[in-house]
C-alpha cells in the first residue's frame, strides 16, 4: 500500500486491511474481486492483484511462510528490490539494501548526488550506494542490528531529513553531509522535470434497472486493471446503435449525458457518461456483468464509478 500512496491516506486502509484478511492463508483463499472490493480508493490496482497472486505463491510454495532472503522475495508478485529488502531486512534481519523515497533522499543528500532519482543513472548510483552503506559483511554486531539500522534510515528521511524543511541540527550524520556543506540542501534531490498533463475524452455508458446496473471488467494492465467498470466506448456510433435498440425495445427512460472529470497521475479523464433506465427483464449482451446496487459495492468498483453511481 504505500509503494505508491502515503502513510496517512494507507492508514485507515491497512487497519481494514488486516482486519479482514489477518493471515496470508486468508488473503490467498479471498476472491480476487474481493480484494480489489477492499483496495478501492488506493489506486494503482494492479498492486492488490499482485498482493492477492504473492498471497497465492506464498500459501502453495512456502506453506504460508514467506522465504528469509531477498532474491527469493523479489521473484513474487508486485515485491521489486527495494520491497524486498526491506522484508528481508525488517522481518528477518538480514543484510539487505532498501531505497524507498526517503532513504533515496537521506543518500542523495549525504553523498551530494544531483539529478532526479526517477532517471536511470541516477537510480543506478543510488542503488550503488545504499548497498556500499551497508554494515560491512561479517561483521560482529548484534541480532537486530541489520534491522534496526534499515529502520533508522527510513525514520531518518521521514523525520529528519525531510523534503522541504530539514532539521539538519538534529542529524546525525550532518558533520559530512556534502549536500548541507555546499548549501544543496534544497536542490538535493533534484525534483521530476515538469511536463504537461494531458486530457483524454472517454465515452461510458450507465445502463440500470431499479436493482442494479450492468458493468463490464477492464482488462488487468491500465487504469483501474482488473476492476469492474462502466462499458466504455470510443465510437459514439455504437452507442448509437444501442440506444436505438434499447429505445426500441425496453427502455423506460430517455438517455441522459452527464460529465466526470477525474484526475489520475498522468492524464486528466473527462468521461462523457451516457445513462439510460431499462425494465429489468432486459437482456444485455455479454461479456457485461449484472451487479445488483448492493453488490456494486463489494465486488471491487473503483471509487470514481461509485460516484457516479451515487454510491
Amino acid at each position: 500500500m504505500l509503494q505508491q500512496t502515503q502513510v496517512a491516506t494507507v492508514l485507515p486502509y491497512y487497519a481494514a486491511f488486516i482486519q479482514k484478511y489477518p493471515t496470508v492463508l486468508a488473503l490467498a483463499a479471498a476472491p480476487v474481486d474481493d480484494v480489489l472490493s477492499a483496495w478501492a480508493g488506493l489506486g494503482y490496482y494492479s498492486r492488490a492483484r499482485n498482493l492477492h497472486q504473492c498471497a497465492i505463491i506464498v500459501a502453495q510454495q512456502y506453506g504460508g511462510h514467506f522465504p528469509p532472503n531477498a532474491d527469493a522475495l523479489v521473484q513474487l508478485p508486485g515485491i521489486g528490490p527495494s520491497t524486498a529488502g526491506a522484508i528481508a531486512s525488517l522481518a528477518f534481519g538480514q543484510r539487505a539494501a532498501i531505497l524507498d523515497g526517503n532513504v533515496k533522499r537521506v543518500l542523495a543528500r549525504h553523498a551530494g548526488l544531483q539529478g532526479w532519482p526517477g532517471q536511470a543513472l541516477i537510480a543506478k548510483q543510488l542503488w550503488q550506494l545504499a548497498n556500499e552503506r551497508l554494515i560491512p559483511q561479517g561483521s560482529k554486531v548484534p541480532d537486530d542490528h541489520h534491522r534496526r539500522y534499515t529502520q533508522g534510515l527510513m525514520d531518518l528521511g521521514a523525520t529528519v531529513c525531510t523534503a522541504k524543511k530539514p532539521d539538519c541540527p538534529a542529524c546525525p550524520v550532518a558533520k559530512d553531509c556534502q549536500a548541507l556543506q555546499s548549501d544543496l540542501i534544497q536542490q538535493i534531490p533534484a525534483r521530476r522535470p515538469k511536463r504537461g498533463i494531458p486530457t483524454q475524452q472517454r465515452c461510458a455508458l450507465l445502463v440500470h434497472d431499479d436493482n442494479g446496473v450492468w458493468l463490464e471488467r477492464r482488462p488487468n494492465s491500465g487504469i483501474w486493471g482488473g476492476l469492474l467498470c462502466l462499458p466504455e466506448t470510443d465510437n459514439v456510433a455504437k452507442i448509437n446503435l444501442l440506444s436505438s435498440e434499447l429505445g426500441a425495445s425496453s427502455a423506460v427512460q430517455p438517455w441522459h449525458i452527464h460529465h466526470l472529470k477525474h484526475t489520475f497521475t498522468h492524464y486528466h479523464l473527462d468521461w462523457q457518461i451516457w445513462s439510460v433506465k431499462v425494465e429489468s427483464s432486459y437482456q444485455l449482451p455479454k461479456p457485461w456483468i449484472y451487479a445488483t446496487w448492493a453488490q456494486v459495492q463489494t465486488v471491487g468498483v473503483p471509487k470514481a464509478v461509485l460516484k457516479v453511481l451515487g454510491l
